[in-house]
């Protein structure tokens, strides 16, 4: 599924990144690269540090040592000689634009319309032009299903269509890569599937994706390789039929089987 070739950038690189609150290690050692227009599934128990690793990613948190590389940019910092310099908050904001993260809890704007949500970071922080703007909001709220939603409060809406309007306005900041961090464990189970279908839209199109969830049906039919991940650290990774079917390690083996019931 990968769009790369052999050769190309990584849209993400992660080189024995750590991170650690307090004396809580909550990654350790990881180490993965990411090609442009993969779909990585990561799986493992609650507190694995699966969520504090997309976080680190897209710099809602910072790491304590190794390096994170998105779109060929070491994240956080410049290098200047053999040192590095910690970027200012507008310099991370800035790289922080390459990816469009939807989060497990529900966090549209409520004083906002669908489309309004959409918008307002194209308009606000891109400040592109506005019919342009007005006019692909449009058509991404089409995309997810919603064009008869757009003049909707999040309120009128279900937790399903909430979600699908956070989808569609992160992809209005033109992203390299999408994250996702469990955006369907906050939903009602009848709703899941609407979620899920537009993800696997986004797939098929070539979007670069990272996603965390407890779908294993979605890991196994979507995702191009899947990370099982334990106690901050990467157990095993391969192929969705290898690591759902056929793991290796004996702690993949029982969180799996867990998960199935």
């Amino acid at each position: 599924m990968s769009m790369g070739g052999p050769h190309s950038e990584p849209i993400v690189r992660a080189v024995d990144v750590c991170k650690s609150f307090g004396a809580f290690q909550a990654l350790e050692g990881i180490t993965v690269d990411i090609p442009a227009g993969e779909v990585l599934c990561v799986i493992g128990p609650s507190g694995s540090g699966k969520s504090t690793f997309l976080r680190c990613i897209n710099q809602l948190e910072t790491v304590t040592a190794g390096a994170l590389w998105v779109g060929g940019e070491l994240v956080g910092y410049r290098r200047v000689g053999n040192k590095l310099y910690a970027l200012s908050e507008s310099e991370i904001a800035r790289q922080r634009r390459k990816t469009g993260m939807v989060f497990q809890r529900l966090n549209l704007f409520p004083h906002m319309t669908a489309l309004e949500n959409v918008t307002e970071g194209p308009l606000r922080v891109q400040r592109r032009a506005r019919d342009q703007v007005i006019a692909e909001a449009q058509a991404l709220l089409a995309r997810v299903g919603l064009a008869h939603k757009s003049d909707a409060f999040p309120i009128e809406l279900s937790g399903g269509q909430q979600q699908r309007v956070a989808i569609a306005r992160a992809l209005a900041m033109r992203p390299q890569l999408m994250l996702f961090d469990e955006p369907t464990s906050a939903l009602d189970p009848e709703l899941v599937g609407e979620v899920l279908s537009v993800m696997r839209d986004l797939a098929a199109s070539g979007m670069t994706m990272v996603v965390v969830t407890h779908e294993l049906g979605f890991a196994r039919d979507v995702s191009s390789r899947v990370i099982f991940m334990d106690q901050g650290r990467i157990v095993e990774t391969g192929s969705p039929g290898q690591i759902l079917l056929q793991p290796r390690h004996p702690r993949t083996r029982e969180f799996i089987s867990a998960v199935r019931g």
